[in-house]
């Protein structure tokens, strides 16, 4: 087959529970593996077996289409199984379920690896489990200054990678957000004026002016990934727009700043804050970005709000298996402000707290719902039933802070 880039699937395979002698007969294993790889389509051009002493064998296939091979363990009743194909002539995964036939072997575990094309993503989720991406097209695959950069499309539409994470994906970055952006609008008392930190693509300034911001600082360190958003991504930015807020023409104004040091040095006050980064990574503490996830960043966050403002932050998952994140970033916003309100985002498996000011609602959910028709945008992702849901904290998150409930802390939104 001819394509413009090699292609292939790799499959790796440990066999269990085989009679120790078939493992230690060489002859027997090499005509296993000939006979599974004829089976599977594979064009065998030669196959050679080496026994060891005291016992095991190795065996190696030489393929038209790549190779295959077998190191065994009779002392244990196990091979290792390795069968690598380009093309589509053959197929690796029958011709390892062949051989764990023909060896009687009793369990068969096997990974399928996606070699050449596009490529994959495996992105990291929680300790022990990753995501996997198949990437259709690359559009942009960079190194800046400060990360690694991928532009592709994938099932979810065209789709951004910053240092292996997905970040947003065409068919639901809107659902990701509007949940960042639209409750902490609907919950500040003016939103003249909006602070963004983050958020790359430029889709939460472009929300925050619908919503009647009249001037946007928008910061973020990277440059080049912003440029590249503005060019690459059918959402958010365009070229032109991006243009115009560099230049600062229009409501939106884009800085290209260390977003703790803006806030520091800028004599300016706003309305909304939203700090819209990566998961904070307690396992570097040299990343930059975890200064900006921090008490301390929080409160000097409060000190530039305007009376009546909100600070929302992304705050990782709700998921219980990865959600320590947002756990850290609720006790941090109830040590800072009086009330926390949680906004869920089902879609992204992500959530984002809120940290009210001085005089908060008794009901923020209630507050964001009654406020949604006077907003002057109409969410495509919210109404006021999902945002009373999304704004319910779940029941894991409350119980373990309930110290936060009405205590000198800082109280929940429920």
């Amino acid at each position: 087959m001819q394509t413009s880039h090699p292609v292939g699937r790799h499959v790796l395979a440990e066999l269990r529970g085989i009679d120790p002698a078939l493992l230690d007969d060489a002859d027997g294993l090499r005509h296993a593996l000939r006979t599974s790889l004829l089976a599977a389509g594979a064009d065998v051009r030669q196959v050679v077996a080496e026994p060891f002493e005291p016992q095991g064998v190795t065996v190696v296939a030489l393929l038209a289409e790549s190779h295959a091979s077998v190191h065994t363990w009779p002392e244990l009743g196990s091979a290792f199984v390795d069968v690598f194909t380009c093309g589509d002539s053959a197929d690796p995964l029958h011709a390892v379920r062949r051989l764990a036939l023909t060896l009687g072997a009793a369990d068969a575990a096997t990974e399928v690896v996606d070699r050449g094309g596009p490529g994959r993503v495996d992105e990291p989720v929680s300790p022990g489990l990753t995501r996997r991406w198949q990437l259709d097209a690359v559009r942009v695959r960079t190194l800046t200054a400060l990360q690694e950069v991928l532009i592709a499309d994938t099932a979810h539409g065209v789709t951004l990678f910053c240092d292996g994470e997905r970040q947003s994906a065409e068919h639901t970055q809107l659902t990701y957000h509007e949940a960042l952006v639209v409750p902490a609008a609907l919950l500040a008392e003016r939103r003249e004026r909006v602070l963004v930190i983050g958020s790359s693509e430029g889709v939460a300034s472009e929300l925050a002016v619908a919503c009647g911001a009249g001037t946007v600082d928008h910061v973020d360190l990277d440059r080049e990934c912003v440029r590249l958003c503005a060019e690459r991504l059918p959402y958010g930015y365009t070229p032109a727009a991006l243009d115009a807020a560099e230049a600062h023409r229009g409501p939106v104004r884009m800085h290209y700043e260390d977003g703790a040091a803006f806030v520091d040095s800028t004599d300016g006050t706003w309305d909304v804050i939203v700090v819209d980064l990566p998961d904070e990574r307690p396992g570097e503490p040299d990343a930059q970005l975890n200064r900006l996830y921090t008490e301390d960043f929080l409160v000097r966050c409060a000190a530039r709000l305007r009376a009546g403002g909100v600070v929302v932050s992304q705050a990782g998952s709700p998921a219980q298996w990865r959600d320590a994140t947002l756990r850290a970033a609720w006790e941090r916003f109830g040590a800072v402000f009086p009330q926390v309100a949680y906004v869920g985002s089902p879609e992204h498996e992500w959530a984002f707290v809120c940290g009210l000011p001085d005089a908060p609602p008794a009901d923020p959910a209630e507050l964001a719902a009654t406020r949604l028709d006077a907003l002057g945008y109409a969410p495509r992702t919210l109404d006021a039933v999902s945002l009373r849901a999304a704004m319910t904290p779940p029941l894991r998150l409350r119980r373990s802070l309930t110290r936060m409930e009405g205590g000198s802390a800082g109280r929940s939104s429920r």
